[in-house]
């Protein structure tokens, strides 16, 4: 049986296969062409933006980071040196006294009777 010929009887043409492309307008493709580039440029454009400013906040958050760091070590060079910093100071009585009023709140809290106690 010969290749060229397909179950009914039809005879294949070599080398054109497919849909014949559609006569289509050049300046109308060009233009397509155009407004596609145009549309590519202005996500290019807001992408590069988004970046930008995401570049930007990420090098502010290293700086405010180097700063805390570069105040953690002096207060860790003033302990070396016996010194206790204010800030530390400061740190330590407010959980000192979140303490003392966590603990005087927990014994009297209004609304609901403390199940340990008796009053009957």
């Amino acid at each position: 049986m010969d290749d060229s010929k397909v179950g009914g009887g039809k005879v294949k043409k070599p080398g054109k296969r497919g849909r014949k492309p559609a006569k289509i307008d050049l300046k109308a493709k060009l233009e397509r062409s155009r407004q596609s580039a145009r549309e590519c440029r202005a996500r290019k454009k807001l992408r590069y933006q988004y970046l930008e400013e995401l570049v930007s906040s990420r090098e502010r958050a290293i700086c405010a980071l180097r700063e805390e760091l570069e105040m953690y070590k002096q207060w860790c060079m003033a302990m070396d040196q016996g010194k206790i910093p204010s800030e530390i100071k400061a740190l330590l009585t407010g959980e000192e006294q979140n303490k003392s009023q966590q603990n005087s709140t927990r014994h009297s809290k209004p609304g609901k009777p403390d199940v340990n106690s008796n009053s009957w």
